[in-house]
């Protein structure tokens, strides 16, 4: 099996930025199948274009833009990229940063597929922070990194504790529906819980609120369907569920503090330095 060194992944890299303890690239997938194989050190696999397939020993994941994976150090694994072009963004954390972070690895284990879209958020912050690469690069870089592996510490953990079914089912149904206009009774009724326990509650469970956790869900949609370069804003508008494009420009800077064609114009950025 092969064991791949640090910024070493199968295809094209165009950048790669080292800061403290940290390996971050941009890499284009070249190869329709790469065997199995592993990274000597723990890493975020983040699609930015594209689709690939990724298995290990117990899942096999189909990976779109916006699809996040986080594979603890020597997890085997393989990929399988269908036809057209991919690409991903790679963040590697050292051995040495764990330490210095005083961070036990030990608590994020095998390979996680994310599907909560705050740390994608941060991830997408923390891209954004590569292209940027001034002298307060890594500094963000590292904040940010923290509060995203703290959101993944949050969320391993609260699934040892026993929620009610309802959460389970929400989170899969708003995930499923985000782009359809639902109100609270349909949600209710569906659920078979209380409108006011439903609302009074779900804050709880997902740190915000339910008309918040949409519009999060929402961003997220829009943030993976800006890399395609035929969708225009107005098609990403009505895929996403906006009411309409101003709406749809409010909520994207409200999660990114930038605009949709600012977080375009940086996907694409050509200037990189390899």
């Amino acid at each position: 099996m092969r064991h791949l060194q640090t910024g070493q992944f199968h295809g094209q890299t165009n950048q790669t930025v080292q800061l403290d303890g940290l390996t971050l690239t941009d890499t284009e997938y070249t190869q329709p199948k790469v065997d199995w194989h592993y990274h000597e050190n723990a890493y975020f696999t983040f699609i930015l274009q594209g689709k690939v397939i990724e298995g290990n020993k117990k899942e096999v994941y189909s990976c779109q833009a916006g699809s996040l994976l986080f594979h603890n150090w020597q997890e085997p694994h393989y990929n399988i990229k269908p036809e057209g072009f991919t690409r991903g963004f790679h963040l590697e954390l050292h051995p040495d940063w764990f330490h210095q972070q005083d961070f036990d690895l030990r608590n994020l284990t095998g390979s996680i597929n994310i599907a909560n879209p705050e740390p994608k958020f941060l991830l997408y912050k923390i891209f954004r922070e590569t292209k940027l690469n001034d002298s307060t690069t890594n500094l963000s870089v590292q904040s940010i990194l923290l509060q995203l592996l703290n959101k993944m510490l949050y969320e391993e953990k609260s699934k040892l504790y026993n929620k009610p079914v309802w959460v389970k089912e929400i989170k899969e149904l708003l995930h499923e529906k985000f782009t359809e206009k639902i109100s609270l009774t349909e949600l209710s009724v569906e659920l078979g819980i209380h409108p006011v326990h439903l609302s009074r509650d779900f804050p709880r469970y997902f740190n915000c609120t339910l008309g918040e956790y949409i519009r999060k869900l929402k961003v997220e949609k829009a943030l993976s369907l800006l890399a395609q370069t035929q969708k225009s804003l107005s098609d990403i508008t009505f895929e996403c569920g906006f009411s309409d494009q101003s709406h749809f420009i409010r909520c994207f800077r409200a999660v990114n503090a930038i605009s949709p064609l600012q977080h375009r114009r940086i996907i694409f950025k050509q200037n990189l330095e390899c």
